[in-house]
């Protein structure tokens, strides 16, 4: 294993990153941050408060212009340099697996993910930034432009904080924004205080990115500040609905990645080992702890007694434990709270009338993989986001009940549809109200040049990903030049 970044003195220790450099909270305030596995101490960020975003955002506003006038090409250089320092970080891997309790593919996959989006987001910048438009006007030239919003605030979440913080910053900086970046205090180190000195040896220069550590209180003053343009967040979708309340009102533009209550629909024609195999992946994977987990499995009683034995053995042949031994398939629980509403939505879903097959059991924050049927369809197990490695499996009769199902949630983030006929798995897919489908193949998928996002309590339909970057993070303006003297009447 490589060494630990956690081992030695950081520039960052009860540090935030403001104005190129690390310093600490004006009032003093720290975040401890423990291994999830071991609750070892890792170290220490500065627990940020409004005054700090105060400063941040002064310090972005009066760089952001002059970062924006950069020839594209120096700011995709600068990203470049970035995804390469990156990939080279010593001791990112380690950090990672034991700040979020994940194991080191997972790790790997966030750092490969992460310098993907800043590689991306390089090539983003030298895209066409507008049209030329006809105009029934002689002598004007019309023309459609796309420029910065200009600070944006992004509020990231603690499950993928490397790769959900990147999604936003590299675009964001790509076409000329300034970004301020909240991590979860879960996560304050691998989801942003880590990547400050890889940033600032790339050449981004002083106050274009920042990152303040915090709680609470620094979002809300990241959404309220009149001088942010725009607020990205990543999260639930209880906190989405206040933010884009309280950015509603001042009339700001907002980006919300909210939750999901995703289904996978197994047809009555499915290769049951690989519909089994891709069942656990989109349940279990980092302790079923992703937006794009799989919450319901939709199984056609056809194949269902042979899916859910497949399923079971699946489950009992993983690994739970510390991520850091070799063999481990799972980890742990990210917190207490996470930990306790994932037993009450199993306990009370057992009271109900649901049979665990296996698993159900935990020691301490290690959850053990768990099949659970005949699941109240009011149960909130059913119905809510779960967040841990939980699978409720209902049996279906047809197609037409398992897409009126699988349709029965305010949700719409994303579906899988696995079946051996794939012009028939491909029609039931084109049924299912979500932003992303899958036919043969796990819920959770995430590629750089992808359109990702959802619809309904999933997101407010905004997209990340490839060109879809170029509309969240720019505004278009129309430019009128009229080269020839105009009269008016007055």
């Amino acid at each position: 294993m490589e060494s630990s970044m956690a081992e030695h003195h950081h520039p960052w220790t009860g540090s935030l990153y403001v104005d190129g450099r690390f310093r600490p909270p004006a009032a003093g305030g720290s975040l401890p941050v423990h291994d999830k596995s071991s609750g070892e101490l890792l170290g220490v960020a500065g627990d940020a408060g409004p005054e700090d975003v105060d400063a941040a955002v002064a310090s972005s506003v009066a760089a952001q212009q002059a970062w924006a006038a950069l020839p594209y090409s120096e700011r995709a250089a600068v990203l470049r340099r970035a995804a390469a320092a990156l990939e080279a970080a010593d001791g990112l891997r380690e950090l990672i697996m034991r700040e979020t309790g994940s194991i080191a593919g997972k790790a790997d996959y966030e750092i490969a993910s992460a310098a993907g989006e800043l590689f991306e987001a390089a090539a983003l910048a030298s895209r066409p930034v507008g049209e030329v438009l006809r105009t029934g006007h002689p002598g004007r030239f019309s023309v459609a432009e796309r420029v910065p919003v200009g600070l944006v605030a992004a509020i990231t979440p603690w499950n993928f904080p490397l790769v959900l913080g990147m999604r936003v910053i590299a675009p964001a900086l790509a076409l000329g924004n300034a970004l301020l970046l909240k991590p979860s205090p879960e996560t304050p180190l691998s989801g942003g205080l880590a990547l400050c000195e890889l940033f600032e040896q790339a050449g981004v220069p002083a106050g274009v990115f920042q990152v303040l550590p915090g709680g609470e209180a620094v979002g809300r003053r990241l959404v309220e500040h009149p001088d942010v343009a725009m607020v990205h967040f990543t999260g639930s979708t209880t906190v989405g609905r206040e933010i884009a309340g309280t950015a509603g009102s001042l009339l700001k533009k907002t980006s919300l990645e909210l939750g999901g209550n995703n289904a996978l629909l197994v047809l009555d024609d499915a290769d049951v080992d690989q519909a089994a195999m891709i069942g656990a992946w989109s349940s279990f994977h980092y302790q079923g702890q992703t937006c794009i987990s799989a919450g319901r499995h939709i199984v056609d009683r056809a194949v269902a007694d042979a899916y859910l034995d497949n399923l079971t053995a699946r489950a009992a042949a993983v690994t739970v434990g510390d991520p850091l031994r070799d063999g481990t398939g799972l980890g742990p629980i990210i917190n207490d709270v996470q930990l306790a509403r994932a037993r009450r939505l199993l306990d009370d879903a057992v009271a109900g009338g649901a049979r665990i097959l296996t698993g159900g059991t935990n020691e301490g924050r290690f959850f053990r993989p768990t099949v659970v049927v005949d699941v109240d369809p009011a149960a909130a197990l059913w119905t809510e986001e779960i967040f841990a490695p939980i699978a409720p499996v209902a049996v279906v009769d047809g197609t037409e009940q398992a897409v009126a199902l699988a349709n029965d949630t305010g949700y719409g983030l994303v579906s899988s549809v696995v079946g051996s006929d794939v012009h028939r798995a491909t029609e039931v897919a084109r049924r299912l109200n979500c932003g992303m489908v899958h036919v043969n193949d796990a819920t959770p998928q995430d590629e750089p040049l992808a359109p990702f996002g959802g619809i309904g309590q999933s997101g407010l339909g905004g997209r990340a990903g490839g060109d879809s970057n170029l509309e969240e993070f720019t505004e278009r303006r129309w430019r009128t030049v009229t080269g020839d003297p105009v009269h008016y009447p007055y």
